[in-house]
């Protein structure tokens, strides 16, 4: 999706890496493994994101590590348009037909960002008449590659229109909070 866009392979494939795991660490021959890219490549790329400051390095014994750097201008814009690559935005467009009949997927940025959430609090709101046992299915599956659990919620249009209306904390705590539309779009959801 990106590669019209972003035209080097390499470069979408550092950014993505990154951006997915935006609090860790790599090296160049990590990065190159991970990626399966040319050494040479892949360092031409890191040059061009250190100069740009959308990624910092640092030097630790003999190794020279990268980092996203989160006070970069655009952070997190790109965040949100990676955000969209994921393992659980990937699942959820390949099964989209399975779930039902769905008007709305929102994932919380802190899903991006890998932060935790309190116990009253979510990653991924489904709106719609859902299939669950195929939400949660995509779930266990993407909490493999999260490490953790993913806290969501999967209700009716009805009940979601209903729990609004009644100023719903729960429902208006994450309305408020940053997102990304999988499916649906924001404004009419926040009506």
């Amino acid at each position: 999706m990106l590669d019209h866009i972003i035209t080097s392979q390499t470069r979408r494939e550092i950014l993505t890496l990154f951006f997915q795991h935006p609090s860790d660490s790599y090296y160049l021959r990590d990065i190159v493994r991970r990626i399966d890219e040319e050494v040479n490549a892949v360092k031409r790329e890191l040059d061009i994101l250190v100069d740009g400051k959308l990624l910092t390095s640092e030097r630790r014994l003999n190794k020279v590590f990268f980092t996203l750097n989160p006070q970069y201008r655009y952070y997190d814009e790109f965040l949100r348009i990676f955000m969209r690559t994921s393992v659980l935005a990937e699942q959820i467009r390949e099964n989209l037909p399975k779930l039902g009949k769905i008007k709305y997927i929102s994932l919380s940025l802190k899903y991006a960002k890998r932060q935790d959430v309190r116990p009253d609090e979510i990653y991924l709101l489904v709106v719609g008449t859902i299939v669950v046992p195929e939400v949660a299915q995509i779930i266990a599956y993407t909490q493999q590659d999260f490490g953790r659990e993913v806290n969501y919620s999967v209700m009716s249009e009805d009940e979601f229109t209903f729990r609004k209306r009644s100023n719903d904390p729960f429902i208006w705590k994450f309305l408020r909070t940053p997102k990304v539309m999988l499916h649906g779009q924001e404004e009419e959801m926040n009506k």
